[in-house]
């Protein structure tokens, strides 16, 4: 709601938006819940991108100019992974392939981290990393895993990469503004902007994230057990007087 009010503020001052909203349709969490259920990934993913549509429609949200899945750009990813390799800021281990992070002087001005503050990157499985903060622009395949074939071998991309190279393809090297919530700022964001402008692109101008909704005061979250969806709240209050509330 936070960027559908941006989005329409700009169009309504005369300007020309292209929205663009990325699908993370593969990653760690979504292969795991596929194996909890004994199902495809692609049946969580689509189930969860189903239920996300209908509550962005529901709260009255202008549908995004382009809606990109991961999946469906495996060639840009590996371009752009290409790409950083040839620039001397990643390398490739054991089927991986990883970003280092020493090697972009600017890493953690966004959310004022510094390298040497900062924990491992949550990859407890990583073989071969040179700093604990490097992080997955590429994963080796587990067997049963879903893989694409790239010149380290089959696997699939990491989150951080899909956004860049989902970004560049539809609003190109250079564009006015990336948004998303605060808890996205790093590791997220942070190794966006790492990755983009190692590889040659001005990336964003201008980042916007919004805080939280929370329930008494405390973010929801699953283990607190406090959590509320758009349907449920929509039982209770009209979606006008929702959308209202949140704005």
């Amino acid at each position: 709601i936070a960027f559908d009010v941006i989005r329409r503020w700009l169009t309504a001052k005369g300007l020309d938006v292209t929205f663009v909203r990325n699908v993370t349709d593969i990653d760690d969490k979504i292969l795991h819940n596929a194996e909890h259920e004994d199902v495809p990934y692609w049946v969580i993913a689509m189930r969860n991108e189903r239920a996300f549509t209908r509550a962005y429609d529901a709260l009255g949200c202008l549908p995004p100019t382009y809606e990109p899945r991961a999946t469906g750009h495996i060639p840009e990813i590996v371009e752009l992974i290409e790409r950083l390799l040839a620039a001397g800021v990643g390398y490739p281990a054991d089927g991986d392939v990883y970003f280092d992070v020493r090697s972009f002087a600017a890493y953690g001005s966004l959310s004022g981290q510094r390298i040497d503050d900062m924990l491992a990157a949550a990859d407890p499985e990583a073989r071969a990393k040179r700093d604990p903060g490097d992080f997955a622009m590429w994963k080796r395949a587990k067997p049963g895993e879903p893989a694409w074939s790239t010149p380290w071998g089959p696997g699939r991309p990491g989150w951080h990469i899909e956004c860049s190279a989902m970004a560049a393809k539809y609003l190109g090297p250079a564009f006015d503004i990336h948004g998303g919530g605060e808890d996205l700022i790093f590791p997220h964001h942070e190794n966006e902007i790492a990755q983009s402008v190692a590889a040659g692109d001005r990336f964003a101008s201008f980042w916007l994230h919004n805080a939280w909704v929370t329930t008494s005061g405390e973010k929801m979250s699953k283990s607190l057990g406090n959590s509320l969806l758009v349907d449920d709240v929509l039982t209770r209050v009209r979606a006008v007087e929702l959308r209202y509330y949140l704005a």
